[in-house]
């Protein structure tokens, strides 16, 4: 027997419409959209780190030179990030690489100083002294305040 409402068909009102359907007549609505897409922002907040310590650590090899390279090209790719939309920190990347460039240049001119103070004849004296010297701690010391003397230190 046809009862009205009978979900087995043949009554005057439709079957009950299951989850996530709609009703016939209804279209899909707009719904919620796709979730915002957050902006990278990793390589301008890696430059600016690497730019201070480059910075704090330019009296080092690594510290200076390595710290100040990972750090110019950490933000430049942050910059360009930064130009396409992709990314929020295109300011931190400019802080990187400035940080960066003043560590590497000070690393750089730091070397440079070291290299000419040993090539220099005082320098050359201060290294036969010290290869005279046979490791003898005391020696050593000598070594160092002679070679203090003669740049004017002391």
């Amino acid at each position: 027997m046809n009862v009205p409402g009978d979900p087995r068909g043949g009554g005057p009102y439709p079957p009950p419409v299951g989850y996530g359907q709609n009703a016939a007549g209804y279209g899909q609505g707009p719904g919620y959209g796709a979730p915002p897409v957050r902006p990278r922002n990793g390589f301008g907040i890696a430059a600016l780190v690497l730019g201070l310590l480059a910075l704090v650590l330019s009296w080092t090899v690594i510290g200076g030179i390595v710290f100040g390279i990972l750090a110019v090209i950490f933000g430049l790719l942050g910059r360009a990030q930064a130009k396409r939309g992709e990314s929020t920190t295109g300011g931190l990347s400019i802080a990187g690489v400035v940080l960066g460039g003043i560590g590497l240049l000070i690393a750089i001119g730091l070397i440079a100083l070291g290299m000419s103070l040993l090539n220099s004849p005082a320098g050359q004296s201060y290294r036969q002294c010290l290869q005279q010297s046979g490791g003898d701690p005391a020696r050593v010391q000598q070594c160092a305040s002679e070679f203090g003397r003669q740049l004017g230190g002391r």
